[in-house]
């Protein structure tokens, strides 16, 4: 895998004199696992996932603060809209009044009683400026009103939204705790504990400063890589078979490992491979080992598309925590829209077999 960035270098070299004295605590992850090699993976896949769900919750907090800030912004403007929509409905209420009372039927008795065609005339100018104004105010304030019912529905949904934030908190912040305990339940009573925290710091600050720099790298060159691919399909038409209103692309595991290698030198040292309904991707260089793997469903919003879902991400082996993989799949858009090879199709359907990308698409009638 065609790791490569000045950061990475350096952040390799200085981190990995510091964690070679340590790797002797923990036998390589090829090799067979011992119980205690085993339970040295967990507790360093723990603290990674503390390292990655404090992240998330640091994200969270964000949120919860500038949705906090705009509920309060909407609840004030709610509160002088309805002060403002108060006078309004004391005018409509008027209105109603004068025609419920027979107030505006002077107009009409006017209109009988006219002796010329002038004055006819005149008291319709002034039965139509009347009417007109009657029918402004009762139009401003259904106007007004049909905001301020937005206005309170749109409250109901940021209270709804904070609410579930702060229970994402709560959650997350549970999950940490509930982490921790297992980390130091499993560092009690084991005469290397003092080496496993040091390796636990070291692996910290290399995923943070090396590991999710490439995750991200990665990722974002995919992300190209994949809008690319409908340009690609027109240009090798033998991946794409007709039948009546139904087109169906199928793309095998070797043409698409050749179409991404095109793309971007990073995936001259990856292999993509289908099995079992799912896409597996796998690099590994000196110390970075990278695997992501997930599969694809059809989603119609925002736009009919193929959505690829990651399932496990692996860092040096280590599963990290599905608060990664969200906040990856939210930042890189690894998704496949059939309209951009023809407008008028849409995905009906989507399946790995046989080591092929199948994918069904129908014509919009």
């Amino acid at each position: 895998m065609a790791f490569q960035s000045f950061p990475t270098r350096f952040a390799l070299l200085a981190l990995m004199a510091s964690m070679l004295s340590l790797w002797c605590v923990m036998p390589a992850f090829a090799e067979p696992a011992t119980s205690n090699s085993e339970e040295t993976r967990l507790l360093l896949e723990k603290s990674l996932s503390v390292v990655e769900i404090d992240n998330e919750i640091k994200r969270v907090q964000v949120q919860q603060v500038d949705l906090t800030k705009e509920t309060a912004s909407a609840k004030q403007a709610l509160e002088e809209q309805e002060q403002q929509i108060a006078h309004k409905r004391e005018q409509a209420g008027k209105v109603l009044r004068a025609y419920y009372m027979g107030d505006r039927d002077i107009w009409l008795t006017a209109l009988l009683s006219s002796r010329s065609l002038s004055d006819f005339l005149m008291v319709m100018e002034y039965a139509d400026l009347i009417f007109a104004h009657d029918r402004d105010v009762m139009k401003l304030y259904k106007e007004e009103y049909a905001q301020l019912a937005k206005g309170i529905e749109q409250l109901g949904k940021k209270q709804q939204e904070l609410a579930s934030i702060e229970q994402r908190l709560k959650e997350q912040r549970a999950r940490v705790l509930t982490l921790q305990e297992q980390i130091e339940g499993g560092l009690a009573g084991r005469s290397d504990a003092d080496k496993l925290r040091l390796m636990m710091e070291e692996l910290t600050k290399y995923w943070e400063s090396v590991g999710l720099y490439e995750v991200k790298q990665h990722f974002s060159a995919l992300a190209k890589a994949m809008q690319k691919l409908p340009e690609w399909l027109q240009n090798n038409k033998q991946y794409l078979e007709t039948s009546g209103l139904t087109y169906t692309i199928r793309i095998p595991e070797d043409a698409l490992n050749a179409f991404l290698r095109e793309q971007d030198e990073r995936f001259k040292q990856f292999s993509f491979s289908f099995e079992d309904g799912s896409l597996t991707a796998y690099g590994k260089r000196d110390a970075l080992e990278l695997s992501v793997t997930g599969h694809y469903t059809v989603e119609q919003e925002p736009r009919n598309g193929i959505i690829f879902h990651v399932d496990e991400l692996l860092f040096n082996g280590l599963s990290l925590p599905d608060t990664t993989k969200q906040e990856l799949e939210k930042q890189f858009d690894l998704g496949f829209y059939p309209s951009l090879i023809i407008s008028f199709l849409q995905a009906t359907e989507v399946e790995i077999k046989d080591d092929e990308l199948i994918v069904t698409l129908q014509v919009k009638l």
